[in-house]
C-alpha cells in the first residue's frame, strides 16, 4: 500500500507542477500530509525521471527543450533484468558494496524492498540515489581521491576505509570478460575493486553478455575471487561451463530466472 500511494502523489504532484507551473515543497507537505523530507526525496525523483525540476523549495516544469527522448532509455531492459536477478539474491540487513557504474545503479532502486540495509560506496551518483531511497539504509562512503575517468573515489585513504569493515556482498560491473583470466577494465586503477573482493563474504559481478570476448588488458577480478556472475540470456552454454568449472555461479538473468513484467518496467 505505501509503494502504491508514493506513485500515486508522485503522479499527482506532476499533475500539479504542469497545472500551476510551479509548486512549493511546505505546500505540498500539507497537501498531502507528509514530511518535507519525503517530498523533497519525490521531487529528486522525478526530476531524476526527466518530469519535473526541482528549485529552491519546490519544483517547476521541465522546459520543453529538455524533456527527454522516450526513445532514448535511461536504463536498458537488459540491465534492468541483471539488476532484478541481483537484488534476489540481498536479504534484509545485508551490508553491501555497490561500486561505480550504470550496471550496479541498476540495482539500486530495487534496494527499496530491504529492510536494514548497509551500502558501502566509491560513486557520488549511487550514494545520492541511496539517501533517495524511502527505507533509508545506512549510507557508508568510502572517501578518497576522486577519479575523474571512473566517476569515482579511489586511492590509498578508501583501501583503508573498507577494510575496517567487512561485509555480505560486493555487486560490481566490467569492461570486459575473459573466460581464462577473469573480468577486465579500461581503468588502470584495480587495487580498490580487489580490496572490495578481500573484504566482502560474497563477490557479485553484473555483467551483458556483450562483454565476453573483449580485450582489454588490464585484469581487475579474477575468477578465483569471484562468486557470482549476473548477465543476460545470451551467454552461451559454453561460456557458462568454462566459468563454473572455475567456480563462478552463473545467472543468466531472463533464462534461469523468472521476472514479472512490472520488475523490469
Amino acid at each position: 500500500m505505501a509503494k502504491r500511494n508514493t506513485q500515486q502523489r508522485r503522479r499527482t504532484i506532476v499533475e500539479l507542477v504542469s497545472d500551476q507551473g510551479e509548486v512549493s515543497v511546505e505546500a505540498l507537505a500539507r497537501r498531502f500530509g507528509t514530511s518535507e523530507v519525503t517530498i523533497r526525496k519525490d521531487l529528486a525523483e522525478l526530476e531524476q525521471n526527466g518530469l519535473l525540476l526541482r528549485r529552491y523549495g519546490g519544483a517547476v516544469p521541465m522546459p520543453g527543450d529538455m524533456v527527454p527522448d522516450p526513445s532514448e532509455e535511461k536504463v536498458s531492459e537488459r540491465k534492468k533484468l541483471l539488476a532484478h536477478a541481483a537484488a534476489e539474491l540481498i536479504q534484509d540487513h545485508n551490508r553491501l558494496i555497490i561500486d561505480s557504474g550504470s550496471t550496479t545503479a541498476a540495482l539500486l532502486p530495487k534496494l527499496s524492498h530491504r529492510q536494514g540495509l548497509v551500502v558501502m560506496t566509491n560513486a557520488l551518483d549511487v550514494a545520492n540515489a541511496l539517501r533517495e531511497l524511502e527505507n533509508e539504509p545506512t549510507l557508508l562512503m568510502t572517501g578518497g581521491t576522486w577519479d575523474a575517468r571512473s566517476e569515482s573515489f579511489q586511492g590509498q585513504l578508501a583501501e583503508q576505509v573498507l577494510r575496517a569493515f567487512n561485509f555480505d556482498q560486493l555487486f560490481i560491473g566490467a569492461d570486459g570478460l575473459d573466460l581464462e583470466r577473469g573480468t577486465t577494465t579500461f581503468n588502470e586503477l584495480v587495487t580498490l575493486s580487489r580490496v572490495m573482493a578481500e573484504v566482502a563474504r560474497e563477490v557479485i559481478v553484473m555483467a551483458e553478455s556483450s562483454k565476453l570476448g573483449r580485450r582489454i588488458h588490464n585484469l581487475e577480478l579474477p575468477w578465483a575471487t569471484v562468486s557470482v556472475l549476473i548477465t543476460d540470456a545470451d551467454c552461451p552454454d559454453d561460456a557458462v561451463r568454462r566459468l563454473e568449472a572455475q567456480g563462478v555461479r552463473v545467472i543468466r538473468a531472463g533464462l534461469d530466472t523468472a521476472v514479472p513484467l512490472s520488475e523490469i518496467a
